[in-house]
């Protein structure tokens, strides 16, 4: 056996034994430290991590000033349950969010542990404020594993399976999505169908969508959608969600994914790089419709840990001390640079996109369809990490290839995996 791969092996025959397959490991490697967008693995090998956890990372691994805030607060008091007794980091993130979501309005929140329990609790309260059942997402959205995540969620593979029945009076409708033809006139037009056909406006309580769907691949909503759909909604007295799990916190290049259409959701849900690793989710909305559930009707025994809430508060200061908004702009821009000459360069890429640093290609078949090609997408996400370099698969046929990079990465980093990305590409064929 090579001893340089000796930790790894061992560890990943353990994984094997004693944990169930469902949870897949994208890579076969076992992380050891982390430090800004790098990663070691437990036999020593660097990686650049573009993954971040999934969209977690925005301030990358182990920012000092997070670690300082986690340690700090664990000293202090680590858990008390807000169900219990209340305490100021809790506060003080409710109040920012408060602030950064709705600015002038006023606007509530309520603290949780992921980002499904976020979706299930914002669907509670579109119901509980309006008295209806239904609620429409997108064809192609993510929302979570949790029963009625998995519902909410527009992608057959893997994520329902045989877990049925589904909750019902959940409906679903086309996303916006240009290379394959659905334009946002073509998406309203097959909602006012779901209307016409399957449940009444006046029945619907929440249309739940993602500014950018981050499984379903990168796909960013139109300003004219979104506009539409706040529109819409307002008219038939519809709550918008806005799920901001993954494009929050600086992933698009503004705060929020939404903010670029200039629109206000009455609700949106925040996880992932809301607390930079720790576990911490909310749903944030306008005031009256956050208190529509009595006492009670809201909780969860972690929910709004006190030390996740520290590091929360450490990466909303960063936000602000590092001025990640501009410098995740720069990145953005030498990311999509670097991606548009290598689809010169390669005829499998049919397709650039994304918004801010959330970027992404399609992988592609040479045939006039553009049918995707998964195969290879896989095979390139392999060699990439040959390379050093960690990327995922996303896409409701998994040929979509996502970069999740810190906020936090250096050019030179960047341009590092630019260079890992090329290599791959050619190795694959692509």
């Amino acid at each position: 056996m090579n001893i340089a791969t000796h930790n790894t092996k061992r560890l990943l025959a353990l994984r094997d034994q004693h944990v169930p397959r469902g949870i897949i490991t994208a890579h076969p490697v076992v992380a050891a430290r982390g430090e800004g967008a790098q990663l070691w693995d437990v036999d020593g090998k660097r990686f650049l991590d573009f993954v971040g956890g999934i969209g977690v990372l925005n301030t990358g691994h182990c920012h000092p000033r997070l670690v300082e805030a986690v340690r700090r607060q664990v000293g202090e008091i680590s858990h008390a349950s807000f169900q219990v007794a209340a305490y100021e980091p809790y506060l003080e993130v409710v109040a920012r969010l408060n602030h950064l979501i709705g600015g002038e309005e006023h606007f509530k929140s309520v603290l949780f542990t992921s980002g499904a329990e976020a979706v299930e609790n914002a669907i509670k309260i579109a119901r509980s404020h309006t008295n209806r059942p239904g609620v429409i997402s997108f064809r192609g959205g993510f929302h979570g594993r949790t029963l009625l995540g998995v519902t909410l969620t527009g992608m057959s593979q893997p994520y329902k399976q045989n877990f049925g029945p589904f909750p019902s009076d959940v409906f679903h409708t086309p996303y916006p999505n240009a290379l394959r033809g659905i334009t946002s006139d073509v998406a309203l037009a097959a909602l006012e169908e779901v209307f016409a056909t399957d449940i009444a406006p006046e029945r619907v309580a929440a249309i739940i969508l993602e500014p950018v769907q981050g499984d379903g691949g990168f796909l960013p909503a139109p300003v004219e959608f979104m506009q539409s759909l706040r529109k819409l909604c307002t008219h038939h007295g519809i709550i918008l969600i806005v799920d901001e799990i993954q494009t929050g916190f600086g992933r698009t290049g503004k705060m929020f994914g939404f903010q670029h259409a200039d629109i206000q959701p009455d609700l949106v849900t925040t996880a992932k790089s809301l607390a930079g690793g720790m576990p911490l989710s909310a749903v944030t909305g306008r005031a009256h419709i956050m208190d529509a559930p009595a006492p009670g009707g809201l909780g969860g025994t972690y929910g709004g840990n006190p030390v996740a809430c520290a590091a929360a508060l450490a990466v909303m200061d960063l936000f602000v001390e590092e001025d990640l908004l501009a410098q995740g702009e720069k990145l953005a821009a030498q990311l999509r640079d670097g991606l548009l000459e290598l689809q010169k360069r390669y005829t499998s890429i049919a397709q650039v996109r994304g918004l801010g640093f959330m970027q992404a290609i399609e992988i592609t078949h040479a045939d006039t369809a553009l049918s995707a090609n998964s195969d290879l997408t896989q095979t390139i996400i392999d060699r990439a990490r040959e390379h050093g370099l960690l990327v995922i698969k996303c896409g409701v046929h998994r040929n979509v290839i996502r970069f999740l990079a810190p906020l936090v990465t250096t050019p030179d980093q960047l341009t590092e995996a630019l260079k890992m990305l090329d290599r791959a590409l050619a190795d694959a064929g692509a």
